[in-house]
Formats: C-alpha cells, structure tokens, sequence
C-alpha cells in the first residue's frame, strides 16, 4: 500500500511538505486507518513526534474530503494534516 502525506501550515514548516509513505501487503505496520498512520509517523522522528502529537489538536482530510482518525485508508490515498483555522 502507497499513500501520500501532504502537511500544510505551521506542519508543512517543521516537517516540510509532505511524503510518499508504502508498506508491504503483509506488513504488521501497516496503517489501517488515518488515526494509525497518524501513529505511524509520530513513531518516525523527533519532529514528527512533536508536530503530529495528539494533543496538538490537528485536523485532518483524506482525498481532499475532512475526516476523522478512523477513516479507512486505501491504496493510493492522499491524506493531509493541518491545525485548525480560525478566522476573524
């Protein structure tokens, strides 16, 4: 499975735009959902660690559509990350 992490705002500055991340079919790693990928990159870096940490209250889309942790990822799939936005 291939999927393509994009990060966008305060994220995109600290880990850059984003990264193609794939798995093997039978991997035990493998993300299932966007919660786990979350969890999975967390467990990559320092940064990401940091970045991504649950407390941090980030919002995320996948293919291009807001979703929730336990929205199910498939091959292919485009899943963002980025902190809420206000406005004024």
């Amino acid at each position: 499975m291939k999927i393509s992490v994009r990060y966008f705002a305060s994220v995109r500055e600290r880990l850059g735009a984003g990264q193609d991340v794939s798995w093997a079919d039978d991997a035990a790693d493998k993300p299932a959902t966007v919660g786990q990928l979350r969890e999975w990159l967390i467990r990559q870096s320092d940064d990401h660690a940091e970045v991504l940490a649950q407390t941090k209250g980030l919002r995320a889309a996948c293919n291009q559509t807001m979703c929730f942790a336990n929205e199910p990822l498939t091959d292919g799939a485009e899943v963002a990350f980025f902190p809420p936005v206000t406005g004024g």
